[in-house]
């Protein structure tokens, strides 16, 4: 049976997730995050009682700044770090195979999308998946119902538009909107 760090090592080297040990681990994992995002979701927690369901989904400590206001939806769980003082808005959704990385001071609107898994295009292999992290550096804001998909770094201080779809590397301090996303402009400080 695999474990939680021999699957995250085939992650970082990008590998292709098709095998059936692989698909078993995953859906045991999935099963474990929505058990303890449905126990989220489903009524009013104070922030520290928050921060306490994502430490427990993340699998390690969160910081004491993080706010996170649900509902709030992973179907993985323990590839997700958030740095100080990040917020993260209702209805957002992460899959987090691939990994998950906010730094600091991020804010994060409603109903955004984290896609770090992909599929081939080949129907004979368009069922299985390959990871790719996403990252946002410091002080990044996403707008509402944006998505930012697999193997996305995003540089410090940047601007995603609600309703885009990152789909390249954005640089730092500029806003890029669209679909796909595109560099609109650089911030004016």
């Amino acid at each position: 049976m695999i474990t939680l760090q021999q699957f995250l090592a085939l992650v970082a080297e990008r590998k292709p997730l098709d095998s059936p040990e692989v698909g078993e681990f995953m859906d045991r994992m999935s099963d474990e995050a929505r058990r303890v995002t449905f126990e989220l979701n489903a009524s009013y927690h104070t922030p520290d009682e928050v921060r306490a369901y994502l430490s427990r989904l993340f699998g390690h400590p969160v910081p004491p700044t993080l706010r996170v206001f649900p509902p709030f939806y992973t179907d993985f769980g323990k590839h997700i770090t958030v740095g100080d003082g990040v917020f993260i808005n209702a209805c957002c959704h992460f899959q987090d195979h691939g990994g998950v990385v906010i730094g600091d001071d991020c804010q994060i609107g409603h109903a955004v999308v984290f896609a770090t898994l992909n599929h081939f295009e080949d129907t004979v292999r368009r069922k299985a998946t390959h990871p790719a992290p996403i990252v946002l550096g410091r002080g990044v804001w996403v707008g509402s119902n944006a998505t930012l998909l697999q193997g996305v770094t995003v540089g410090d201080h940047a601007i995603i538009a609600a309703g885009a779809v990152v789909t390249h590397d954005v640089p730092p301090r500029t806003v890029v909107g669209g679909v796909p996303a595109r560099v609109i402009r650089p911030i004016k400080e």
